[in-house]
């Protein structure tokens, strides 16, 4: 955050014989003090889009001779990040270290939709009428809940990290037109073979629900190995499946975002994929900085 200096002002007697003969050089006319700052409790600028709130106060000194200008403060917005990754190319691990570091909100369409239904509010309501008629959700319940998280105080405050959303154009659009536009778009790419398996090898403990892989994170034990199972979709067949359609709706959104896209290759381990991403963010930060110094001076 830029804080602006205090700025003293001394105010000119009504009475100029009360002043010091040494100070009046020409006939004194009194104005009023017209600052060209503008200063109010809550402006914006929209300097490369990044919205920046000014906050002033003023206090009068003690003998009333004058006033002070304090507390002027330029706070820039938080971080707006989106994330997409194919399944298995460790997006949800990345969301993690991402969040513990910079403190966002990780919001997921999906743990939104289950939160929403099981809270009962009425997203979730209309949500499950279609679930249990084994239709998809509509586009419009699903961006009316993430709109609504993405307009929570934390989010607002802490900024936030949007997981696998939006998955096609006009969830982008709609976004957009809600005045929800991200500063990064960051796009996990593995080659599809890598993809293939991590999947095909993915293993899941019923009993604890840690996720395992024969090859990378084998189970601990005997016991554990004897009673991990497969999901019904992690075969190679339908992993391929999911894989193009994942290629089409990143397709489709990149064009909404092409400008505020970072390509990251996620095929290292996950300390070396975030070392990718972290430095893409300390440069959109660092980028903020300096842009918010300039407004500033």
């Amino acid at each position: 955050m830029a804080s602006c200096s205090s700025l003293n002002f001394t105010a000119i007697s009504s009475n100029p014989q009360k002043l010091p003969s040494s100070s009046i050089s020409s006939p004194t006319v009194q104005r009023p003090f017209i600052s060209h700052l503008s200063f109010s409790k809550s402006s914006s600028l929209h300097s490369d889009q990044i919205p920046i709130r000014t906050h002033c106060g003023k206090l009068r000194q003690p003998n009333g001779a004058g006033f002070v200008v304090l507390g002027c403060s330029r706070k820039k917005e938080p971080l707006r990040i989106m994330i997409s990754g194919a399944p298995a190319s460790g997006k949800g691990t990345q969301c993690e270290l991402i969040t513990q570091k910079y403190g966002l909100v990780h919001i997921a369409a999906g743990d939104l939709l289950r939160a929403e239904i099981a809270a009962g509010s009425e997203n979730g309501k209309q949500a499950k009428e279609y679930m249990d008629k084994g239709k998809l959700v509509p586009n419009e319940i699903v961006v009316a809940m993430v709109k609504d998280r993405l307009n929570g105080p934390d989010s607002r405050e802490k900024g936030w990290l949007l997981d696998g959303y939006p998955r096609s154009s006009s969830q982008a659009i709609a976004l957009r037109e809600f005045g929800f536009q991200p500063n990064l778009f960051i796009l996990l790419e593995v080659p599809e073979e890598i993809l293939v398996e991590r999947v095909v090898g993915r293993r899941l403990d019923p009993v604890t629900g840690k996720i395992y892989h024969l090859k990378y994170s084998p189970p601990e034990t005997e016991e554990i190995a004897s009673r991990v199972t497969q999901r019904f979709d992690d075969t190679e067949e339908k992993v391929k499946l999911r894989l193009q359609t994942h290629r089409q709706n990143v397709e489709a959104v990149l064009s909404t975002y092409e400008d505020i896209t970072v390509k990251v290759n996620g095929s290292g381990s996950k300390h070396e994929v975030f070392a990718q991403i972290d430095g893409s963010l300390t440069q959109l930060l660092e980028q903020k900085q300096e842009k918010l110094g300039t407004v500033a001076a």
